[in-house]
């Protein structure tokens, strides 16, 4: 009996040595699914069969209906296995295989998305794509069973086209589109192209840019703020406000537990996609703690508060590490977890307290979600909704608060959503960071904690013993050299980590692996950095990434870690980097500045003002710990902030930062040195001086 025969036997396949939840989630399928690995495209070259490879990811709801409805379907299975080598990826462990052949599916068929479904060569040339296909026709989408049967005929009987097609995709997708392109001079107009692209993107009525679905991109907010600094008589504060306070009020914030789900299907953010990522609630909550650096607005903080509340109780591990993401489905339905009917909340809250919390919440007999149920959101403000009541807007949030928590503690009897108990390095870089930054502007220490026991789980299990990054850990085993993202967002955290702690071994890590970074990654004839590196496995094509989507590009993100670093450090080598970095991507930039919102955030630091801010005194001291708070807490996102403290950590510091060194207290009192533009400015002893210079 054969090894898969045995396995078949069993009821597993060979996904059941992996560690991946999606894979896992695979693994006692009919279909003799392989991981990506060099047995698989042996395999297919041995039995000259064409390869089937699917992509998706744990929390993903189409990736579970096709499984549901395909993988786990003996039919389907005996098709797949006869004529196919079928091969399983996820694609938050192995991005770089994603971005490749996503970019052949929205190249062959003008659209993409996941369960994202490649037919290729054994050599991993494809010449087929699609996304979820049902089992059997409808709907006008042809069914997986035909497209099984059609393609396993086309490569027994036409194997030319085949090839000829496969050689083309193949040769359509690789780099050098721009290689020849005529550099653009990225400037200020640069930056008021972009504002004007999302103005005219803004949705007026319900915040966000464009139409349904509707992303919360946290980047394009993010640089609305810096032009709202720079040209404060602009739209771009009431956009990123408008925008702030229709999520918060939608569907699309669970309102029970807090956090955000992925996307809102329509423009109004009611109805979600319910998966909640990690990265989704990093970049969140720092623009909304942004928000509130710029206005001074409590409602934005208190967003900000509930995004780190859920994640610390819900998305942490034991070790300190945050998870990936939670799923949208729970007993086989979509939302399920999230939803309420009148009869439910009166149950448990009482009539009078129900019928109050639901017309709060807008829960109703008719619903506004499958089978009569309801997403909590709110359609009027708590000021509108207590004066109708005839309550001041203190007591108002009192009762919601009783009954939302007493809500939560019924809705922990329920079935959870599948939790993806992965951590991967750069995510784990974004919320570390959002933790960070919030400690700087909120001063509680537990976020301070939560990121100094992530950066350190991260920096001791998620390193070879060279120092090389490594992209996922789960259940003891980290896995995968690093990608592009894994370095730039996890340099990002560093920075904002020294930057609230003022421990210098996080500039001294942010410092080696930028460098690491640069070595590994580096274009040295075109600039930029690509996707992979030094030690990832050669696959068709090797990708620069420069659109800031979901994610912000790890260039884009790269570009400001040098920007700040070259400040910190006085290292103008690395300004000149970035600077090179915008010129090779300039042609996109220029063309699409929307598309690339922060590369313009690192592009709104290199054009200026921006400061270096010296604080020379001991901590320990109260006007010093002022004086900190102060700056980290003024919305100033064009600077960086070292602190001279006396001691062994200052002459750590002086090491990183010669420029440093001189820049002593004067006459024993805490002394705050500020240059701006490359010109330092009088030494500042007095906080009343040193307030009116960052709020400036």
């Amino acid at each position: 009996m054969s090894l898969a025969d045995e396995r078949r036997k069993r009821g597993s396949n060979r996904l059941i040595h992996e560690k991946s939840p999606y894979l896992l989630q695979h693994a006692e399928n009919p279909v003799d699914w392989y991981p990506w690995a060099e047995e698989a495209f042996q395999a297919a070259k041995k039995e000259d069969k064409p390869i089937f490879l699917s992509i998706g990811y744990a929390t993903c709801h189409w990736c579970h209906v096709m499984a549901h409805e395909s993988f786990e379907d003996e039919e389907v299975a005996r098709l797949l296995n006869r004529y196919y080598i079928a091969i399983k990826v996820d694609r938050e462990e192995r991005p770089d295989i994603d971005r490749i052949y996503m970019s052949v599916c929205q190249a062959m068929t003008g659209r993409g998305g996941w369960p994202l479904s490649i037919f290729m060569t054994p050599e991993g040339n494809p010449f087929f794509a699609g996304t979820y296909f049902p089992k059997s026709s409808r709907m006008g989408m042809p069914g997986f069973m035909d497209v099984l049967k059609q393609i396993a005929a086309m490569c027994q009987n036409e194997r030319a086209r085949i090839m000829r097609v496969s050689e083309e995709v193949t040769r359509a997708i690789q780099p050098g589109a721009h290689a020849s392109a005529p550099v653009h001079a990225l400037g200020l107009e640069t930056l008021r192209k972009g504002y004007i692209e999302l103005e005219r993107a803004f949705d007026p009525s319900w915040g966000g840019f464009g139409a349904a679905p509707k992303f919360p991109t946290a980047h394009h907010l993010a640089f609305l703020l810096r032009w709202h600094k720079r040209s404060a008589d602009s739209m771009a504060l009431e956009m990123v406000e408008k925008t702030l306070d229709a999520m918060r009020s939608g569907g699309i914030f669970d309102h029970i537990g807090f956090g955000f789900h992925r996307y809102s299907v329509d423009e109004r953010w009611l109805v979600p996609h319910f998966e909640k990522m990690l990265y989704d609630q990093a970049l969140l909550a720092m623009a909304y703690t942004e928000a509130y650096q710029a206005t001074g607005k409590a409602k934005f903080a208190q967003v900000a508060r509930e995004i780190l509340t859920y994640v610390l109780r819900d998305m942490t591990a034991p070790h300190g590490g945050f998870y990936s993401a939670e799923d949208a489905d729970s007993e086989g339905k979509e939302g399920l977890f999230y939803l309420w009917t009148p009869q439910e909340v009166k149950r448990h809250l009482g009539g009078e307290v129900g019928d109050f919390f639901c017309g709060f919440f807008d829960i109703s007999d008719t619903g506004n979600f499958e089978e009569g149920r309801s997403i909590p959101h709110t359609r009027v403000s708590p000021e509108i909704f207590a004066k109708k009541e005839g309550m001041n807007l203190s007591e108002l949030e009192t009762a919601l608060e009783g009954a939302r928590s007493k809500l939560f503690g019924i809705r922990k009897g329920r079935v959870y959503p599948l939790k993806d108990d992965k951590v991967l390095t750069s995510w784990n870089g974004l919320m570390i960071a959002a933790f960070a930054k919030g400690y700087q502007v909120f001063g509680d220490q537990v976020y301070a904690d939560a990121a100094r026991r992530a950066a350190g789980f991260v920096l001791r299990n998620l390193r070879t013993a060279e120092g090389r990054l490594l992209r996922r850990y789960r259940e003891g085993e980290a896995a995968y050299p690093g990608y592009l993202d894994d370095y730039a967002f996890l340099v990002w955290c560093l920075i904002e980590l020294y930057e609230a702690t003022f421990e210098v071994s996080y500039l001294e890590e942010a410092t080696a692996l930028n460098e690491a970074m640069i070595d590994i990654f580096w274009d040295r004839q075109g600039g930029g950095l690509y996707f992979t590196g030094k030690g990832n496995q050669p696959l068709i094509t090797r990708s620069k990434e420069i659109y800031d989507g979901a994610l912000p590009s790890g260039n884009s993100v790269a570009a400001l870690n040098f920007l700040r670093l070259g400040r910190m450090t006085g290292n103008i080598a690395l300004e000149r980097r970035a600077e090179q970095l915008l010129r090779a991507f300039s042609r996109q930039v220029a063309d699409q500045p929307m598309g690339h919102t922060q590369l313009l955030v690192a592009l709104d630091f290199m054009i200026g003002p921006s400061q270096e801010i010296v604080i020379a005194g001991d901590p320990s001291l109260e006007i010093t710990r002022a004086m900190i708070e102060t700056v980290q807490r003024s919305f100033s996102p064009n600077k960086v902030l070292l602190l001279r403290a006396p001691g062994q950590r200052c002459k750590r510091l002086v090491s990183l930062s010669p420029f440093a060194g001189p820049m002593g207290s004067i006459d024993n009192k805490p002394t705050v040195y500020v240059c701006e533009d490359y010109a330092c400015k009088t030494p500042i002893t007095d906080l009343g001086v040193l307030k009116a210079i960052v709020n400036r």
